[in-house]
């Protein structure tokens, strides 16, 4: 019988399930929203939302409590300094879950758990980021594998023609004989 035992295990170890809790946690704050399914979304939302509460006191001892289950210290600071401060007037309910369907594979049911404010701002990657500040378009890619090998059979003509125009002279080395007549002679 239950007899007030409150929370999810998710069939896991009480570590497994806190490094669970840290790891979607990081992830929410790094990329604004997570798609996990619906129990772990339910299980991770309070932690998470803790973690917000500490930040908004943004005292030293909250910054400590923080680093205790986030281990990026990137992340803690934005939460600190980006994530916090749009809180500072609302008094809690920091994330929303919506639900989205079933998994495919094993009909999981499967949901988005995200920031409330930070809809639809999620950052670039990496290499996203350095192309445009470059001021560099993004390469475009064939659709298909099919595409991909039609574009390579039209430039392979083209390849043809520059290798035929740019064709090396290659001399044959002297035979043995030849290279001794010479020797004879100098």
């Amino acid at each position: 019988m239950r007899h007030r035992k409150t929370g999810y295990t998710l069939a896991r170890k009480a570590s497994h399930r806190r490094a669970l809790y840290a790891n979607l946690a990081q992830a929410l704050f790094e990329h604004k929203r997570v798609r996990t399914t619906l129990t772990k979304a339910r299980a991770t939302r309070p932690f998470a939302e803790r973690l917000v509460t500490y930040a908004k006191k943004g005292t030293l001892a909250a910054r400590r409590l923080v680093l205790r289950y986030l281990r990026k210290k990137l992340i803690v600071k934005s939460l600190f300094e980006g994530i916090a401060p749009t809180f500072a007037e609302r008094p809690g309910g920091y994330t929303r879950i919506i639900k989205l369907g079933q998994r495919v594979g094993d009909a999981a049911p499967m949901a988005v758990l995200e920031l409330v404010g930070f809809e639809g701002t999620a950052p670039k990657k990496k290499e996203e980021k350095a192309r445009t500040s470059k001021g560099e378009a993004k390469p475009s890619r064939p659709a298909s594998p099919a595409k991909a090998k039609k574009s390579e059979a039209k430039k392979a003509p083209a390849k043809k023609k520059a290798a035929k125009e740019e064709k090396p002279t290659h001399r044959k080395a002297p035979s043995k004989k030849k290279a001794k007549e010479g020797s004879k002679e100098g």
